[in-house]
């Protein structure tokens, strides 16, 4: 008997490391508050670029970034911000990375007041659950939604820089906060 093929949203293409990323991450729910750093930090950087850029620096950004440990990353100094600017494995835009060491600060302010940043983050979701839409293809999908708008909104407010709404969304998606695989994709969860 043939298995079935599998079916993948069209936007990762063929590259291995932006398939096992579709299949192994973008729409799964996190929760860990060190895994909604990361994605804070990748999606920030991401910010004018394509996504497959920032994923084939991801490990430059690890490394970078203390393994997204918040706590360090929002103790670095301006020696610190020096030497990422020369810092090849990443994105070397000053403004980027001054942005993550204050993006850190507001994490762990969020955290005190919130909790958790996954519970502050959720505060805006309808219900406090995740939501799945239902794609019939590419065209359907969504770049912003009120959600998103508000998340921004109240993170702009609060000092967060290099995250508007789309980036929010992007980032709503990659932390499973929206789940936007389309309908026939085999990793829908529905």
């Amino acid at each position: 008997m043939k298995h079935a093929e599998l079916i993948r949203c069209p936007w990762c293409g063929t590259d291995d490391l932006y398939t096992k990323y579709h299949d192994e991450e973008w729409g799964k729910q996190v929760t860990s508050d060190r895994i909604l750093f990361e994605f804070l930090v990748l999606e920030s950087a991401q910010a004018g670029l394509s996504w497959i850029t920032i994923l084939r620096r991801r490990e430059g950004y690890r490394n970078a970034f203390s393994n997204f440990d918040y706590n360090e990353v929002a103790q670095f100094d301006q020696n610190k911000i020096e030497e990422l600017v020369l810092d090849a494995s990443i994105i070397r835009h000053r403004g980027k990375i001054e942005a993550t060491v204050k993006n850190a600060q507001v994490f762990i302010a969020i955290q005190k007041e919130f909790g958790s940043f996954y519970q502050y983050l959720y505060s805006f979701m309808p219900d406090k659950k995740r939501m799945v839409n239902a794609l019939p293809d590419m065209k359907s999908a969504a770049t912003h939604s009120a959600e998103s708008d508000a998340i921004a909104k109240d993170l702009k407010k609060r000092g967060i820089k290099f995250f508007g709404t789309t980036i929010c969304y992007a980032y709503m998606q990659a932390v499973g906060m929206v789940d936007d695989h389309l309908n026939d994709c085999s990793f829908k969860q529905g």
